[in-house]
């Protein structure tokens, strides 16, 4: 990491965005209706308070800057243009991605931030949309066929984006890049979701993207980012993710911890945010989640627990149908009924026009 490139504190950070209001405190009280807002313009208001907090918690991020594409080249595959991209989004490195642009988008298209999981699968990264991942089956086809176009890329440690290119592993070089990070006052997850955001910024400066219907999706560290993408940023008109929805404190009470890598961990969060806190500033925009019941990664008492939270908040605020978290009997993985709700969700909110 270039220790010289500019970067803003947390609090200069959250001054620059346009997309946050001014601080508030917990939001737990909503759901046991202390203090109840009487108006949505009220429970909007909350909403853009926390989420600055929430942005805040983030760590020393980099200056916000109008994201450039360099169109390395254009692969033609069947029913679909893709473009291998290098976006300069963060002032620290460039980011590999990779744009699908399918022949039957009818501008202006519906667009969909396509986000990898973990798995330990360093090597991976955007090309899950291509190949896949352990637990589920490629996207590609599915988007392709939908004329949504699609963008994905590499995060952090991942991919084209290894911290170390020789013989080290992978795991090496994200813990390395946390430490690192942390002793310049910045968080991986923070950095993370920094770039997620970015390129949803990309997205929209797109002509063929739709601004009012751009999705998020991801499973395992795809899902966790979908959610927090869609808390933090409400130009995500649809968050849907697999086999990730976990509750903090269930975590916790399971004895957890140990399952999930270091990137997740921000300071302080459990001051200020429990996950149906984060979960809360999606209401009422479409929230689609599906998880395993015997997935260690995200323990079923918590997932029900986020769900009776913000199931009085849709049917207050919005429209109870807009909302959808289940449990299946598996593990982490996609089922075929799983795909199937996720491919009626991208019909019924991306693809179909209000």
């Amino acid at each position: 990491m270039d220790e010289d490139k500019p970067r803003l504190s947390r609090r200069d950070f959250v001054a620059a965005t346009t997309l946050m209001g001014a601080v508030a405190g917990s939001s737990t009280a909503w759901a046991k209706g202390e203090g109840e807002p009487s108006m949505k313009s009220d429970f909007k208001h909350h909403q853009a308070k926390r989420r600055k907090e929430l942005w805040g918690l983030l760590g020393d991020l980099p200056k916000p800057r109008t994201p450039k594409a360099t169109v390395l080249r254009k692969e033609r595959g069947e029913g679909y243009t893709l473009e291998h991209l290098e976006l300069d989004i963060n002032g620290i490195e460039k980011v590999p991605a990779i744009l699908l642009l399918p022949d039957s988008i009818q501008e202006p298209a519906p667009a969909l931030n396509y986000i990898h999981w973990h798995g330990g699968n360093y090597d991976g990264g955007k090309q899950e949309l291509f190949e896949g991942n352990g637990g589920l089956k490629p996207y590609a086809p599915e988007v392709i066929k939908r004329g949504i176009v699609t963008l994905a890329i590499d995060s952090w440690c991942f991919g084209e984006r290894k911290t170390y290119k020789d013989k080290r592993s992978g795991r090496q070089g994200e813990e390395d890049t946390f430490k690192h990070m942390l002793w310049n006052g910045q968080v991986l997850w923070g950095m993370m979701m920094f770039d997620e955001w970015q390129a949803i910024n990309y997205l929209c400066s797109r002509p063929e993207v739709d601004e009012s219907r751009i999705g998020s999706f991801g499973m395992s560290m795809g899902s966790t980012k979908s959610w927090w993408l869609a808390a933090l940023d409400e130009r995500i008109s649809c968050c849907m993710d697999l086999c990730c929805l976990t509750d903090f404190q269930s975590l916790i009470d399971t004895e957890g911890l140990r399952r999930h890598g270091i990137y997740y961990n921000v300071p302080s969060l459990l001051k200020h945010f429990q996950t149906h806190d984060i979960n809360e500033l999606i209401v009422p925009r479409p929230r689609l989640s599906l998880n395993g019941r015997f997935d260690g990664l995200t323990p079923p008492q918590g997932v029900e627990r986020v769900h009776d939270y913000l199931e009085p908040l849709y049917n207050k605020h919005g429209n109870a149908a807009d909302l959808q978290i289940e449990l299946f009997d598996c593990k982490h993985v996609e089922l075929p009924e799983m795909r199937n709700i996720v491919l009626e969700w991208m019909d019924k909110y991306l693809v179909k026009k209000a």
